[in-house]
Order: structure tokens, then sequence, then C-alpha cells
């Protein structure tokens, strides 16, 4: 069960990315102050923690009820990780139409919460690391658990963003996300696998 959790953390880590996540937000608030930039930073976790569990809690309840089965959802996640992989690999960046102001725009909810914290990726994760018909309630628990910890992680990431950024500067947030992009790709792959059941048709005698 050890195996499980450090995979969903490794999962769960490259699905939210806390370190693009840190270039982004420190992009999009560039005009804020100090006081609006932690605000916002609270916001945006508070919402993706609140789409990320209650997919947890909900998504495959909806799926069940929708006919769609989980297998399925394994295989189209991990096609949907990898492709988000390469994207993280080959770079998508903010575009600008995405930092501009529209009335009752909150930057939070949109790009921060969504699609940033609470990725596609994310939510497609949470919903597969914590089937009900695999694992416990509290295995399930304790997937939560991670989920509020990388989320915790990624707050504080964007909390300092300033001194963090100093540090590494842009480039090397730039490599920890391409970095990360080949780990999420690798671990899609084996998604897709494991639900296809390559393993074992492979290792068959003809």
């Amino acid at each position: 069960m050890t195996e499980k959790f450090i995979r969903d953390a490794l999962i769960l880590w490259t699905t939210i990315d806390p370190i693009g996540t840190l270039a982004i937000f420190t992009a999009i608030t560039s005009k804020l102050n100090a006081t609006q930039r932690k605000k916002t930073a609270w916001k945006a976790i508070l919402y993706s923690a609140a789409i990320l569990l209650g997919a947890i809690v909900l998504g495959q309840i909806l799926l069940s009820s929708m006919g769609i089965r989980l297998l399925s959802l394994q295989v189209a996640g991990g096609v949907i990780l990898f492709l988000f992989g390469l994207q993280m690999v080959f770079g998508s960046g903010v575009t600008s139409n995405q930092t501009t102001e529209e009335p009752g725009h909150d930057i939070a909810v949109f790009p921060l919460a969504v699609p940033s914290i609470a990725t596609p990726g994310a939510i497609l994760a949470v919903i597969l690391l914590t089937d009900n018909h695999l694992y416990s309630i509290p295995v399930q628990a304790t997937t939560a658990a991670i989920l509020l910890g990388i989320l915790a992680i990624t707050l504080i990431c964007m909390l300092a963003a300033t001194p963090i950024l100093k540090v590494i500067g842009m480039n090397g947030a730039s490599i920890m996300v391409r970095v990360m992009g080949m780990v999420l790709a690798a671990l899609s792959t084996e998604f897709v696998m494991e639900a296809l059941q390559i393993p074992q048709w492979m290792g068959a005698e003809p």
C-alpha cells in the first residue's frame, strides 16, 4: 500500500504541478500588491480543493449513473495525462487573453484554480486513484490527505513566489515543469498498460 501512496503522490504532484502554478501565479499577479496576491492564492487553493475533493466523492457516482466504466476512464485518462505531459514538456505558457481583465472575472478561479491547479488531468487522476471498487474508505481518505498536502505545498509556493523565482529564475521553473512533464508521460503510459493488462498478454506464451 505504501507503493500506491507514493505513486498517488507522484501522479498528483505532476498533474497539479506546483512549480508550473508558481510560474503562472507570478505572471498573472504581477500587478497586484502583496495583500491581493495572498488573498488570490488562498482563494485559488480553496476553489481547487473543493473541485478535486468533489471529484473524489461524486466523480465515480456520476460516471456510474452515465454508464461509464472506470476502466474506460482509466484508458482515456491515461491518454489525456500523456497529452498533458507532452504539453508540459513542449510548453504552453499563459496567453494574454487569459490575463485580460473582464467584469466579474476572478483570476483565482480562472486560470489559477481551473485549469492551472485543478487541471483536467488532476480531476481524472483523483477519480481513478480512489476507485470505490478497489480501495477502502481509509485508503481513499489517505489519498485525499495526500492531495491536500500537495495543495498546501502549492499554496506555499504561491505565497513565496517572489523569493522562490529569485533563486531558481524563470528558466529554472521552466526546466522543472518539463522534467515533471516527462515523468507524467511515463506514469500515464503505465496507467494505460495497467488498464489494458498489457504486461500479462505480452508475457504470455504463443
